[in-house]
Formats: C-alpha cells, sequence, structure tokens
C-alpha cells in the first residue's frame, strides 16, 4: 500500500533554475497601486489648499499675524493680511485689499534644492517681495534670503497687535527697505545678516493733539566681523517728539534702551505721551525693553 507523504515532509522553495512569475493579472494589479499612490500624492503636493498655509502662519506667530478668507493652494493664491492680539484679544486690524503669493523650486548655484517664494500685497508693493529658502549643505543650516526690497505700510495697522499700540493707536506711514538680506535659521547668534530699514514718516497718536509729532527711523542690522550680534538703533529725523536708543540680540530676546523727550514749546502736548510710552524722569521719558 502506497502511503502519501505527510504535507509537512515536502521541500519548500524552488530551484535556481525556476522561475517565479506572477499572474499577469496580480503584476497588472500591483503597478496599478503603485501609480495611484504616487498619482495620489502628486495631486495632494500640488493641490495643498492655501489653508494649510494660513495654519502654518497662525501658529508660528502665536496667532498675531493671520491670512484669512484664503483662496488657492500652498503654492499660489492669495488671503487677507490680519494682525491681532493673539489668542483671546478683541484687537484685529486687516490690511486693505489682498496679498498674493506664487512659490516653487528651482536650484542655486550649487545645484542645492531651494523654494522660492514671491508675495505681493496691492495696496503697499510697487513690486513683488522675492524669497528662497535655501537647503544647508549636510544639514546644517537653513538659510532664507530676502532679495533687496521696498514697501510702504499704513502705520495704523500695528493697533490690531493689542497693546501697547493699541493705546497709541500711531498713524502715518511705515517705509520699509531691505539690503542683502539673509537669515540663518538655525545659527546663533549670527542669525540675521544685512540690514533692514523702517522709516516711520509723519507719526501721530491719538493720545496727542500735536500731529505729526515727527519721522523717526529704525535701522535693523545683522552679525559682523566687528559685532556678531544683530543690533538695533532708534533716531529722530524730524519732529517734536525727540527719539533716540539703542538694542541689540541676545540669543533670541532683544535688550533696548533708549529714551524720549519734547522740544520745550511742544512739552504740554506731548507730556501725556511721555507719562506712557515709558518711565517719566523729569522732562525725559526712559525706553526698557529685554
Amino acid at each position: 500500500m502506497r502511503v502519501n507523504p505527510s504535507p509537512f515532509s515536502l521541500k519548500l522553495g524552488v530551484n535556481a533554475k525556476d522561475k517565479v512569475r506572477l499572474p499577469f493579472s496580480q503584476r497588472g494589479w500591483s503597478w496599478a497601486v503603485v501609480g495611484a499612490v504616487m498619482g495620489g500624492l502628486t495631486a495632494l503636493l500640488i493641490h495643498l489648499p492655501a489653508q494649510w498655509l494660513a495654519q502654518a502662519l497662525l501658529k508660528a506667530t502665536l496667532g498675531q499675524v493671520q491670512l484669512q478668507e484664503v483662496k488657492g493652494s500652498v503654492w499660489q493664491g492669495s488671503g487677507k493680511l490680519v494682525l491681532t492680539g493673539g489668542e483671546g484679544s478683541r484687537d484685529a486690524l486687516a490690511l486693505p485689499g489682498r496679498i498674493n503669493w506664487q512659490t516653487g523650486m528651482s536650484l542655486d548655484a550649487s545645484n542645492r534644492p531651494q523654494f522660492n517664494f514671491n508675495l505681493n500685497a496691492l495696496c503697499c508693493m510697487t513690486q513683488a517681495a522675492r524669497l528662497s529658502l535655501q537647503a544647508p549643505e549636510r544639514l546644517q543650516v537653513w538659510q532664507l534670503q530676502v532679495d533687496d526690497h521696498q514697501s510702504q505700510w499704513p502705520a495704523h495697522l500695528l493697533s490690531g497687535l493689542g497693546a501697547p499700540w493699541n493705546t497709541l493707536q500711531p498713524e502715518g506711514t511705515l517705509k520699509l527697505e531691505t539690503k542683502q538680506l539673509r537669515f540663518n535659521l538655525q545659527t546663533q547668534p549670527s542669525w540675521l545678516q544685512g540690514d533692514i530699514r523702517l522709516t516711520a514718516e509723519n507719526m501721530s497718536s491719538k493720545l496727542s493733539t500735536l500731529k505729526p509729532m515727527g519721522t523717526y527711523q529704525i535701522n535693523l542690522g545683522g552679525a559682523s566681523a566687528t559685532n556678531p550680534l544683530p543690533s538695533l538703533s532708534l533716531t529722530t529725523h524730524s519732529g517734536s517728539l525727540l527719539l533716540s536708543g539703542q538694542g541689540q540680540w541676545q540669543g533670541t530676546r532683544l535688550q533696548f534702551r533708549g529714551e524720549a523727550s519734547a522740544v520745550p514749546e511742544h512739552a504740554a502736548a506731548l507730556s501725556n505721551l511721555l507719562n506712557i510710552i515709558g518711565r517719566r524722569q523729569g522732562a525725559r521719558s526712559l525706553l526698557s525693553l529685554g
């Protein structure tokens, strides 16, 4: 009588000469699944909703800078720029009109990938601001570079940020200018290179009947061979309210010391403002931050 071998006694595996082939239908389904996954990921990247960008900005600024009523995708879209006092604040002001953006990818001179951003606020820019985020060498430092740029912004927008701006309620024009600006996003202390100049023209405040009070300039300078820490200076160009001061970043914190005073003939009109913006010491008001 012949006894059939146990299934456990069968030799498992295949010989080298044997070829394992999937049925055509099974191979076809495998490629179809791979194609569907790759196509889905590509479509997701291309059509990432603009709301993702709005949420990223919201978290990065703790809710103080927001994009609302967004349209389009992360790569090309628009929205309303809104400044707020953060979570729980009732202060909020929106920039007139909308901000448009376009993003893309390219290779820099060293054949490293970089992300390119074009931002344009029709109310305040004569040409788009161009930014590029360059991938680091050996995963060391991400660098954000801003092309030289000029724009003008309404000063009253600052009131949306809450205290102390909602008390001061500034009016005037903020002229922004950048030169050879670069941010090293993972480097301390020299995280900033280049210069930012902000000119506050014909400024006034609801705390004073004097209009305008003056024109002022804030310079933010990046690290240099003689000064490895970014620095800030405040000077008065013209006007009856005199502002001056110097500051420097220590890590991510700004330490600033300055003073405010008034020309004698307008001391009474500016007295209330001087009481609020700093610690009063005689005719001066001492400014301190950090």
